[in-house]
């Protein structure tokens, strides 16, 4: 299932409810929230992508965080697909196992917007 864009691996992001991501950490499975349930799907962003994902989907959200993702982990699993504006997302088809990700920290909302973590490359 992997689509190769021709350019090299990157770390993937995904925003999810802190509850949710602990649930998922103690059932050592990450199934998908409810929109990635509906959809079929685990929606990732990129580094390009998170902010605006944050701000459109995630308003005013204060419980959430922030997960860190090597590609390379998801790549059998992953489809690059156009969504927002046509351009081309991270889409995985199968589960996250909650040992594999890099890192996960809090995503606070400060009022205006979301605060992203040092870690946070973008």
């Amino acid at each position: 299932m992997n689509s190769q864009r021709g350019e090299g691996l990157q770390i993937l992001y995904k925003i999810i409810d802190a509850d949710a991501w602990r649930k998922a950490v103690a059932a050592g499975v990450f199934t998908g929230a409810a929109i990635d349930l509906t959809d079929g799907y685990i929606h990732l962003s990129t580094a390009a992508q998170a902010r605006d994902t944050a701000r459109l989907h995630f308003a005013g959200a204060s419980n959430l965080m922030l997960v860190a993702i090597d590609e390379a982990v998801v790549a059998r699993v992953l489809k690059w697909e156009p969504s927002r504006g046509g351009q081309l997302f991270p889409h995985v088809y199968g589960t996250l196992d909650p040992a594999l990700i890099l890192w996960a920290r809090p995503l606070p909302w400060d009022g205006a917007a979301h605060v992203f973590p040092a870690e946070f490359g973008a």
